[in-house]
């Protein structure tokens, strides 16, 4: 059987992997001229920043994390993970609620007391059961927390009113912290949050993409690029894809790109199924890419709550992931922008993106000046994050039932439009092979 894998990024070359392992014939259609989608990396002048964002390797899943450790062979390091928040002009042990005796004293008795309340109110019954992910905050965490830190970040990272988004996916992804931990949080004992995180892998040279590429290495004669889809048809028994100038045929397709790029693809679509696209929400990325003169601290990352600093939600340091990202006497920075479309950010140029977030760096004091820059770069992701907002259950359903029912498979991000991180793609590829007879 003749797979057509629409898309080159990592969930399309780890399908194209497992298939061809499984002795099926696959070819894979990647639009632009190289592979890696939201896991690309660029290297300039000595300096390699990954794209999509900062991305490390970790999961729970412990055979997926095994299989991208095996994929990428001796090409790989490890680090304990160092990172931090940036609150009040302090840097606080990530996660917050881990953190909380780095806070000024009251902010901490005001976190800890509002969460053994919240805690009491959720026993009693005294709690209606949230409605919306801002809701959820505040019944998980408390008031503290919920105002000192989760609401302001994940408004800032969403882009997005909290109140507005659902709260479907937060079990798993947002884990509720031990009262014990909380506790002893607040009294200076030390404890850890997000453990599977605690040791990360990152390629020693090429950035993340360097995952992809070894998991393409056995299909790289397969793989198509500069092929950007123009149409998908069924015929016969099978499907035709087209860029407009060549046509390929295959017995079966699997899409990872865009629902929102498929559909346009595809001619019949009903209205109420493209209404229903185009209400899908989602964040676009810009990485602010720079190269320092000297040394960084020794964070891994910092998360960035207040506005007032700048519109970055998270700032990277790659060149402490890997000693060869940077070249000699320099280090790196990398800084995540979320924004869409018309907004204030997404209409910056490039230099008024890095001057923005250079000032806020300064303010910070994560670096001395804009002198200490010695290399600048921007990178812009029109598909970066899934966005669940109130109608996004309903909304992906029509989607997605329209698109298989017309026989196309859906694996991936923004293909299964589900905020899925590397580890899962991979899962979801994985078991998607397994279930072809």
């Amino acid at each position: 059987m003749r797979w057509a894998i629409l898309g080159g990024g990592l969930t399309g070359v780890t399908l194209a992997r497992l298939l061809a392992k499984k002795g099926e014939d696959v070819v894979v259609l990647e639009r632009e001229a190289t592979i890696g989608g939201l896991c690309r990396s660029r290297t300039t002048e000595g300096f390699t920043f990954d794209t999509g964002g900062s991305h490390i390797i970790f999961s729970r899943d412990t055979e997926i994390l095994s299989f991208m450790r095996d994929v990428l062979g001796d090409n790989r390091d490890e680090r304990r993970r160092n990172t931090k928040i940036f609150y009040k002009g302090n840097f606080v042990k990530y996660p917050f609620e881990n953190g909380l005796s780095d806070l000024p004293k009251e902010d901490c008795f005001f976190c800890l007391n509002e969460y053994i309340r919240t805690l009491i109110a959720v026993e009693k019954g005294e709690t209606p059961p949230p409605r919306n992910f801002r809701e959820w905050i505040y019944a998980t965490f408390g008031r503290g927390i919920a105002d000192l830190y989760m609401v302001p970040y994940n408004e800032k990272i969403w882009n997005y009113p909290a109140e507005k988004m659902s709260l479907h996916w937060v079990d798993g992804r947002i884990p509720r912290p031990p009262v014990e931990d909380i506790v002893k949080s607040a009294i200076g004992i030390e404890t850890e949050g997000y453990t599977h995180q605690a040791v990360f892998s990152y390629p020693v040279r090429g950035g993340i993409e360097a995952l992809v590429r070894a998991m393409a290495a056995p299909v790289q004669d397969r793989i198509v690029t500069d092929f950007e889809v123009a149409s998908v048809r069924k015929e016969g028994g099978g499907v035709i894809v087209s860029d407009g100038t060549e046509s390929i045929e295959a017995d079966r397709c699997i899409s990872t790109i865009p629902v929102q790029h498929l559909l346009a693809c595809m001619d019949g679509v009903p209205d109420a199924c493209r209404k229903a696209c185009e209400r899908l929400r989602y964040n676009s990325l810009i990485s602010v890419c720079l190269g320092i003169t000297g040394e960084v601290a020794e964070y891994s990352w910092l998360y960035v709550p207040q506005h007032d600093l700048g519109s970055f939600n998270r700032v990277s340091f790659p060149s402490n992931y890997s000693t060869d990202v940077a070249p000699e006497g320099c280090s790196s920075i990398l800084a995540e922008i979320t924004c869409n479309e018309g907004d204030a950010v997404s209409a910056l140029s490039d230099d008024e993106v890095v001057d923005h977030v250079v000032e806020g760096l300064v303010r910070m004091g994560l670096i001395e000046s804009a002198e200490s820059v010695v290399y600048r770069a921007v990178e812009r992701e029109d598909f970066a994050y899934v966005v669940y907002d109130l109608e996004y259950q309903d909304n992906i359903e029509t989607v997605r039932t329209y698109i298989r029912d017309q026989g196309i498979d859906l694996v991936g991000r923004f293909a299964e439009f589900e905020y899925l991180n590397m580890d899962a793609c991979i899962r979801n590829a994985l078991e998607f092979v397994k279930a072809v007879p």
